[in-house]
């Protein structure tokens, strides 16, 4: 691994233009490698899989105290479905249905992240904002490269013009070398000069992983884009999985006493294997009779 990604993983967010830009830029590199080794990701799963996480990782910087969100990217490419949550203290944790997805490399000669996903599909984005209900929002994929498919959302969902870049470079053993990712969001009150010299600064920008791999640092990268950007804070980004034993207790019990007696009869032990982190949680005999007892009374 470069020396680059020995690097902690953290997420900027600031301004630019006098407040009429928000940016967020953020560097996911171990994150994005815990949850290939925890999932055993192939290269392109991985690639997928990180680019939702940097993306979650930066719109959970989004929202306030406990909120917090969960993406659903859900395409008809081999991947099947790719779930993330974040919230508002950097803390990200992820999976994909089917992790042992390679494909041959695109035209570019680069991770075939759109034909993993598929080209056609929805992304579903689920905010916990402490109301009754939660927000729901979705928009069709448009390209399976997902930050364009993020970009399309804030701009249909959000109603907020947005720029996203989401990379993920993988080593030749399958880890991660470098994963990262900005957004930067036009506000009201820009003028079309304005406009076009960032459109103009997007188009001709190496792309994220590259400028990483560089040793560029984030506000440095942000400033590729829009020069006079002021840093407003910074937060560590870190994998974290809420499972807990006591959580998949809770869950067991919910199945009810048939099904707890039938676990005891056909295995005598049961084990649950936590989507998320992969953490595998087992109950004997007398840990699953403690449970039917508790479900009976």
């Amino acid at each position: 691994m470069t020396e680059a990604g020995q690097q902690k993983d953290y997420l900027i967010r600031g301004t630019a233009y006098n407040g009429k830009v928000r940016v967020f830029a953020v560097r996911t590199t171990q994150l994005v490698d815990e949850l290939r080794r925890r999932h055993g990701t192939y290269p392109t799963a991985t690639a997928a899989l990180g680019r939702t996480a940097s993306a979650a990782a930066m719109m959970g910087a989004m929202l306030k105290g406990e909120e917090k969100l969960t993406i659903q990217v859900k395409g008809n490419g081999p991947l099947g479905q790719i779930v993330v949550d974040a919230n508002a203290y950097g803390e990200v944790r992820g999976y994909v249905n089917n992790p042992d997805v390679h494909l041959p490399s695109n035209a570019q000669g680069k991770l075939d992240v759109a034909g993993a996903v598929g080209r056609e599909g929805f992304i579903y984005m689920i905010k916990d904002l402490g109301l009754k209900e939660p927000y729901r929002g979705s928009t069709p994929i448009v390209s399976g490269e997902l930050a364009e498919d993020f970009t399309y959302y804030f701009a249909k969902s959000e109603q907020t013009p947005s720029a996203v870049g989401l990379g993920v470079l993988v080593d030749t053993d399958g880890s991660v070398i470098e994963a990262g990712g900005f957004i930067i969001q036009l506000l009201p009150g820009l003028t079309d000069e304005e406009i076009t010299k960032i459109e103009n600064a997007l188009g001709v920008l190496p792309t994220v992983t590259t400028l990483l791999n560089q040793g560029m640092d984030l506000d440095e990268m942000l400033r590729q884009i829009v020069d006079d950007v002021q840093i407003m804070d910074q937060m560590d980004i870190q994998f974290r999985c809420q499972c807990s034993r006591d959580r998949v207790e809770t869950t067991l019990l919910s199945l009810g006493k048939s099904e707890i007696e039938q676990l005891i009869a056909d295995d005598e032990q049961a084990e649950v294997i936590c989507h998320f982190c992969n953490e595998p949680y087992q109950f004997n005999r007398e840990e699953l009779a403690a449970l039917l007892e508790r479900a009976t009374k």
